[in-house]
Order: structure tokens, then C-alpha cells, then sequence
């Protein structure tokens, strides 16, 4: 979902989360809709964070801790 027309870009930061540009809101995958405040969000892709759908750096973590 973009802002105004404009194109939202996504690009992967490798071992870490999704970087999202340009989106007024970001649909996760059980079809729930999250408003976007920012202009670049990241987006977890790990399933660790405690704040999903969006990165709260637990990616950096060992495994299981």
C-alpha cells in the first residue's frame, strides 16, 4: 500500500529484516493491516521479534536466546 501513488521498495537486508520504503501501511501474513508512521520501516523476517510484524533487532541474538 503506497503513499500517494508513489512506488513502495522493498529491499533485504541479508540475515536480517525487510526494509520497507513509501508505504502508508504494511499487511502481514494472517492478512492483519499496520498502519505505517515512517517513511522506512523493517519488517521481521525472522519471526523472533516481540513487536511483529515489524524488527526489534532480535535477529541479532544467538538462536534461543
Amino acid at each position: 500500500m503506497s503513499a500517494h501513488g508513489d512506488q513502495v521498495r522493498t529491499t533485504k537486508c541479508p540475515g536480517g529484516p525487510l526494509l520497507v520504503r513509501g508505504a502508508e501501511a504494511w499487511e502481514d501474513k494472517d492478512g492483519e493491516v499496520h498502519p505505517v508512521t515512517r517513511p522506512v520501516v523493517a519488517v521481521c523476517r525472522c519471526r523472533r521479534s516481540e513487536l511483529l510484524p515489524w524488527c526489534d533487532g532480535s535477529h541479532k541474538l544467538p538462536k534461543g536466546g
